[in-house]
This record gives structure tokens, C-alpha cells and sequence, in this order.
């Protein structure tokens, strides 16, 4: 039978590599020769055997427990965006139902840090709000809300704008809200921030906000068709005279202000429930963006909105209708060069170059018709917008995670089986 060394050999070989012969016992006998030194010699190595199969399972057991931490970290990160983006988007909601309730609820959440600064970069962003609540937030008369307006101001930069170019910016970042008291706080601010950030263009504050009204009167005085009587440059300058403390303002600097009016209004959008903010209301993402052009290669500014697992594009972000609707379904997305425009991104099929995304497009005559683009190029202001871009147009042409969990466990499995 051999001698007790070549048993334990034996024994040991068998334990790597187990086979079964045809005809054999399923388990080894002991031979009957043995003395009882090495009868118990043997069955220490079988202890050891199964103590070392014991081990094994154990390593396993505790591999599969590290794997399982791993993957339920990820998943609970996972999970702690998701939840995130969900009590952000409720925010949303609360906030243009109820401003004040709205930012309770996102301070509660530690969504917002309690501070003006926080706040206001919060409303300045705008992203999903009403800008019509905004407007109300910013106008009231509470200490907090009104320190919260002059950190809005300050994120607006005013330095080397006329006056109308400054009243742009400002009065497209919200709506003015119907109470005179609030507008008068509002623009009492505006004139303010111009002033500080304009240094010597008027005597006073108070001057930049008799000129800041005058100028809004004028643009509806032009621009309403209900106004039947439009004053001249001659009768602005005359009802301006002054106000400069006392003195008048230079009348190019008024002609200039006049003319600008006249030749571009404002762009206030009004709130007849029927605009973007209501129509895409809490939107994943909007802003604007330059969009390369399908047949002819020009690029065009347009006003982006992610929404419902599709990117809208308008001409102008008073439309009431997209000029463009691209589904993000199975598309992908990628950063790219281009030799004319910085921070640009691509949307396009995987491994179908030559195949036309279904999107469709309004003509300038109003027909909708197929969009003709087998990628869409995109350049973004900045590079960190062009990130956030990416970043939310990926979550929302992400695969369902239902799926990439699956798959998660798959590989754990087969992990497992190469052990």
C-alpha cells in the first residue's frame, strides 16, 4: 500500500485535484495494514483536510462579506444622490408654491446653508425656479430677505454697463413682483449695486433710481401697443432734467439710454401661466448654449432645457414653443475639441456614425419636420458649465439601475466561482 508518506502525498493530491475512477469507492478506505501509529497519522490528515476546506469556505465566506460592503457602499452613495436630487427637485417645487416654505424645507434638508450668500447663489442660479417667486423672496421687507437681495446683487457685475444693459441683466434674473413696496426695496438695491459698481456716473444713488424707473416707463411707453402716445427722445430728456441732484444728466448719456430702449425692449417675459417656467416646470437643467448647426455648420445661440429625458432648445426663452426636441434615448455623450468654439460636447449613437438622431425641429414657417443631424455639437459658456451639462445629461440618458445592479451581482458571482 505504500508507506504512510506517500498516503499523505496521495491524500493531499486528491484533495487538490479530487477525481473520482470509474469503479471506485466513493471515499477512501483504510488499508488494513496499517499499524496504529499510522492509522492515527492518517486520520490527523484527514482532520487537517477538512480543517483546511473549513478555511477555505470561511475565506469565502469573508471575501463575499468585503464584496457585499463594497457594492453596498456604492449603492448607498447611489442612493444618498438620488434621494439628494429628489428632496432638491420637492424644494424646487416647495419653493415656487411657497418661497419661504421652500427654502425651510431645503435649509431642513441641508440642502442650503442658512446664509444670504447661500441663498442668493441659490436664486441666482434659478435653476427649475419661478421667477416670479424669486422676485416675491427677493421683495420682502424681512432683514434676512433683504440682506439676501443685496447678496443677489452683488453676484450681478455691473462694472462698465450703461444703465439699460445693467437694468437687462438685472430684471431678466426674476420678476418684478406686483407690490410697489417691494419693487421700490428692489430697485432702491439695484441703484445701489450700479452705483458702486460705476463710480461717478451719477451724483447719487437716488439719481440711478428716479433714471432706473424712468427707463422701465420708457420701454413700456414704446413697446405696449396699448400706448398710443410714444414719447420722443426730446420729451424723455426733458422729463429727465434735474434729477442729478439737482442738476441735469449729460443728454448724450440720455440719448443713448433712449435709443437703446427703442431699438431692443426688455425681454420680461410675462406671467401668464402659460411661459417656460410652467410648461417645463422643475427642469433637470436650462441655460444657454451655442449649437452647431445640421446642413449649413453655423453656430447659433439657443436657450437649453433638460427635461424628461429630453433636451428642448429655443430661440428665445420668452417662446412658448421649442424650436427643437431632441429624446436622449439611446445616445450617448462626449466631451470634444473643436478648432472654433471652446468647452464643447457631442451627442451622438454609438457605433452609428452615419445614422441620423431622431429628433425633430420647428421651420421658420412653423412646419415640424425630422432633424437632419447625426450628432449634435454643443459649446458651453464656461468649462464648468460645459461639466454640469454633461453630468446632468448623463443621469438622465443613464441606464435604468435596476440593470447596473444586476449586473453588479453578476460579476460578484462570477468572482465567486473563480475562487
Amino acid at each position: 500500500m505504500g508507506t504512510v508518506s506517500e498516503l499523505c502525498a496521495s491524500s493531499f493530491q486528491a484533495f487538490l485535484c479530487p477525481t473520482v475512477r470509474p469503479g471506485a469507492p466513493a471515499a477512501a478506505t483504510v488499508p488494513d495494514d496499517l499499524s496504529p501509529e499510522e492509522r492515527q497519522e492518517l486520520e490527523s490528515i484527514r482532520c487537517r483536510k477538512q480543517e483546511l476546506l473549513q478555511d477555505i469556505q470561511r475565506l469565502k465566506d469573508e471575501i463575499a462579506d468585503v464584496t457585499n460592503e463594497i457594492e453596498s457602499l456604492g449603492l448607498t452613495e447611489e442612493r444618498k444622490s438620488m434621494q439628494r436630487n429628489k428632496q432638491m427637485a420637492m424644494g424646487r417645487k416647495k419653493f415656487n408654491m411657497d418661497p419661504k416654505k421652500g427654502i425651510r424645507f431645503l435649509i431642513d434638508s441641508s440642502l442650503l446653508k442658512n446664509t444670504s450668500d447661500d441663498i442668493a447663489q441659490f436664486l441666482y442660479k434659478g435653476e427649475g425656479l419661478n421667477k416670479t417667486a424669486i422676485g416675491d423672496y427677493l421683495g420682502e421687507r424681512d432683514d434676512f430677505n433683504i440682506q439676501v437681495l443685496h447678496a443677489f446683487l452683488v453676484l450681478h457685475e455691473f462694472s462698465d454697463l450703461n444703465l439699460v444693459q445693467a437694468l437687462r441683466q438685472f430684471l431678466w434674473s426674476f420678476r418684478l413682483p406686483g407690490e410697489a413696496q417691494k419693487i421700490d426695496r428692489m430697485m432702491e438695491a439695484f441703484a445701489l449695486r450700479y452705483c458702486r459698481c460705476n463710480p461717478g456716473v451719477f451724483q447719487s444713488t437716488d439719481t440711478c433710481y428716479v433714471l432706473s424707473f424712468a427707463v422701465i416707463m420708457l420701454n413700456t411707453s414704446l413697446h405696449n401697443p396699448n400706448v398710443k402716445d410714444k414719447p420722443s427722445v426730446q420729451r424723455f430728456t426733458a422729463m429727465n432734467r434735474g434729477i442729478n441732484d439737482g442738476g441735469d444728466l449729460p443728454e448724450e448719456l440720455l440719448r443713448n439710454l433712449y435709443d437703446s430702449i427703442k431699438n431692443e425692449p426688455f425681454k420680461i417675459p410675462e406671467d401668464d401661466g402659460n411661459d417656460l417656467t410652467h410648461t417645463f416646470f422643475n427642469p433637470d437643467r436650462e441655460g444657454w448654449l451655442l449649437k452647431l448647426g445640421g446642413r449649413v455648420k453655423t453656430w447659433k445661440r439657443r436657450w437649453f432645457i433638460l427635461t424628461d429625458n429630453c433636451l428642448y432648445y429655443f430661440e428665445y426663452t420668452t417662446d412658448k414653443e421649442p424650436r427643437g426636441i431632441i429624446p436622449l434615448e439611446n445616445l450617448n455623450i462626449r466631451e470634444v475639441d473643436d478648432s472654433k468654439k471652446p468647452n464643447c460636447f457631442e451627442l451622438f449613437i454609438s457605433d452609428h456614425r452615419d445614422q441620423v438622431i431622431k429628433a425633430c425641429k420647428t421651420e421658420a414657417d412653423g412646419r415640424v419636420v425630422e432633424g437632419n443631424h447625426t450628432f449634435y455639437r454643443i459649446s458651453a459658456p464656461t468649462a464648468e458649465e460645459k461639466d454640469e451639462w454633461i453630468n446632468s445629461i448623463k443621469a438622465a440618458i443613464s441606464k435604468d439601475p435596476f440593470y447596473e445592479m444586476l449586473a453588479a451581482r453578476k460579476k460578484k458571482v462570477s468572482s465567486l466561482k473563480g475562487l
